[in-house]
């Protein structure tokens, strides 16, 4: 509906009818206008959006607005979409399973007929987790079901959409996420919602899409951080299909090569189910890892000569290599030998070097400054940027391998919808000899050519101070040697490091995720941190420190006065708040951020805290303070 707001036009939902009001009837306004061309929105994705609010404290609205497709929540007059036409063509040829696979899919075929289910299927990279996500879609597709798909970034989709339209030609398959232009949008959820759509592919939001015969959710590497938003409401795509699933009693597939230790620890404990794929279904073995010391000579700075050999050694084969760097830009900033260097005026963080364009600029808020001919402080000319990024790298591996065809991937060189699809082509061509990129590499694709993979440094995760740095910098690291030997040639991965001692790289080099996990579990026991007990952290932003330190020290008194109230009226669980710490970026497009974290080892007493809380946060806050509540926060920041 459309609805007068102030002097704006606003579009809503209508949640429920009164044929009375607490207002006087002069002060009321009428509906506009009834958008009567798309049917209501499904009982069961209102139930969704009403269940993600109260577990994430949120609004109604804040959760289920951004759920449906912009032309479905805007004032201005939409077209309905045309009709949605399956892919035609041949069938595919289907690849003949491995013995692993094979009795995968017998422990999981019996769960589409046995309702709600939850299963990890734990897979080695290349182990053909796809596949068998195919074969449980066959089954579905047969008798008449739906089936969500969940990927973790955008960049994904296209990869699965295409292996399902692939492999299911006359079937409507389609994408739902947040880059999609509107009217594209919009037809997929139609056609979700009329079950023209069969088959729905996407990111987050695509757990609210529509699906009157859902029979099947697979959410794929579902330790995946970004299932979590950040901003707006902090809701987990991966746990609110899990409720869906439930609601619904329709099974559900997570499938990782390095599950999430909370899904891990279920696992372990027998409250879901695990089948494993402990081998590669195309190439003969996994590749070979080795670390390579950087606190000895190198070729270049971030390049050991062990890496430039084997990157030779690839070319002179016409085989392909990828380097992987989590960092974009030149360098991560620019320094001089008097202690001065180039800091955001707006944000507690370095301005990072580019070359392309030459400008100094600032990850966070954007804010972007030409690069001094000279230090501000002391006059020096000799400006050095200091460390490495994918635009160094690319440089320097321009100079060490000429005649080399390299290609940068970051957010900076894939910008435009169409830049990512070219780039996949031009490396299943063989035109790209080496690659140079961020984690947009790092999952999820299948490049056959690649037969050695470079962590030009793996060491930045091991300094952060969220406890969940080690397991992420596992998985990113696994993930992207993963993407080495897929084909018929065998893989190798060096991990340049200045700490090869670190045990995480002794787990990493036996390839023992199982390990890994009980060291992780074992400490987290200890300290009292998920799995073994549930957080939510009060975020607070404003202008200077203190109005964020008197908020949330106002916020933990509370806390401590709702936890007391709580165990005095027989309320099982305790509830901790600790001191108010500001946020290890402190300051963000000149807002102060600060955070208090609440932790409990019982669920049901945390959240009874939050609600009782939540009510209370506008009056404390005022107007000085922006805040959120975070529950099950991924990022400690």
């Amino acid at each position: 509906v459309v609805v007068p707001f102030g002097r704006r036009r606003m579009a809503g939902v209508v949640l429920a009818v009164d044929v009375a009001s607490d207002w006087p009837p002069e002060q009321l306004k009428s509906i506009e206008s009834i958008d009567r061309r798309a049917p209501p929105v499904p009982a069961e994705v209102l139930a969704l959006g009403a269940f993600a609010a109260d577990y994430y404290r949120a609004n109604l609205g804040e959760v289920l607005l951004p759920a449906l497709p912009p032309a479905l929540r805007s004032t201005r007059q939409w077209r309905m979409p045309r009709a949605l036409a399956g892919l035609q063509g041949p069938g595919p040829a289907v690849p003949q399973l491995t013995a692993e696979q094979s009795d995968a899919l017998a422990a999981l075929t019996p769960q589409l007929d046995g309702g709600f289910s939850t299963t990890l299927l734990h897979g080695v990279t290349g182990s053909g987790k796809t596949e068998v996500y195919l074969r449980l879609l066959e089954a579905v597709l047969a008798s008449g079901g739906q089936a969500l798909v969940l990927v973790p970034e955008i960049n994904l989709v296209p990869q699965m959409m295409a292996r399902v339209c692939e492999r299911f030609p006359g079937v409507g398959v389609v994408a739902q996420h947040s880059a999609l232009a509107d009217g594209e949008r919009l037809a997929g959820w139609l056609a979700a919602q009329s079950g023209a759509a069969r088959v729905v592919v996407g990111t987050r939001l695509a757990v609210f899409a529509p699906l009157p015969d859902l029979a099947l959710v697979v959410i794929d590497e579902e330790h995946d951080a970004s299932y979590k938003q950040q901003d707006g409401p902090r809701i987990h795509a991966r746990d609110l299909a899990l409720w869906r699933a439930q609601q619904r009693a329709v099974p559900v597939l997570l499938g990782s090569a390095t599950p999430s230790l909370e899904t891990w620890a279920r696992a372990e404990a027998g409250a879901i189910g695990r089948v494993t794929l402990r081998q590669r279904a195309r190439a003969a073995a996994l590749p070979r890892l080795e670390l390579v010391d950087l606190r000895r000579a190198t070729a270049a700075p971030g390049i050991s000569f062990r890496l430039l050999d084997a990157l030779k050694a690839r070319l002179a084969r016409g085989e392909q290599s990828l380097l992987f760097i989590n960092r974009r830009g030149y360098s991560p900033t620019l320094r001089c030998n008097c202690g001065w260097s180039a800091e955001c005026r707006r944000c507690s963080a370095h301005l990072v070097l580019h070359r392309d364009p030459r400008v100094l600029r600032c990850h966070h808020c954007g804010a972007e400054h030409v690069i001094p001919k000279s230090c501000p402080d002391c006059g020096n000319l000799d400006l050095q940027p200091i460390g490495q990024a994918t635009q160094r790298i690319e440089t320097l591996l321009a100079d060490l391998l000429p005649g080399a065809r390299i290609a940068r991937v970051d957010r900076d060189s894939v910008r435009r919808r169409e830049d990512w699809p070219q780039l996949l082509a031009d490396i299943e061509a063989r035109r790209i000899d080496v690659l140079v990129g961020t984690q947009m590499l790092s999952k999820g694709h299948d490049f056959p050519g690649i037969t050695l993979v470079g962590v030009v440094d793996a060491d930045g995760a091991l300094y952060a101070s969220d406890f969940r740095a080690p397991e992420r910098l596992f998985a990113q690291l696994l993930q992207v040697a993963g993407r080495a030997g897929r084909g018929d040639s065998p893989g190798e991965v060096l991990v340049q490091t200045r700490l090869p001692e670190h045990p995480l790289f002794e787990s990493l080099l036996r390839g023992d995720f199982e390990g890994f996990a009980a060291e992780q579990m074992a400490e987290r026991r200890a300290a009292g941190l998920p799995p073994f007990a549930h957080l939510a952290m009060i975020r607070a932003e404003a202008g200077s420190d203190e109005p964020c330190e008197r908020f949330l020290d106002s916020v933990a008194h509370a806390v401590r006065d709702i936890a007391a109230a709580g165990r005095q009226s027989a309320q099982r669980g305790v509830v901790q708040a600790f001191d108010p710490v500001p946020a290890t970026l402190q300051r963000v497009a000149g807002q102060h951020r600060w955070h208090l974290m609440l932790q409990s080892a019982q669920r049901p007493a945390l959240r009874a805290v939050l609600a009782s809380l939540a009510p209370r946060l506008p009056g404390i806050a005022g107007r000085s303070v922006r805040w959120a509540i975070d529950v099950d926060p991924q990022q400690i920041d």
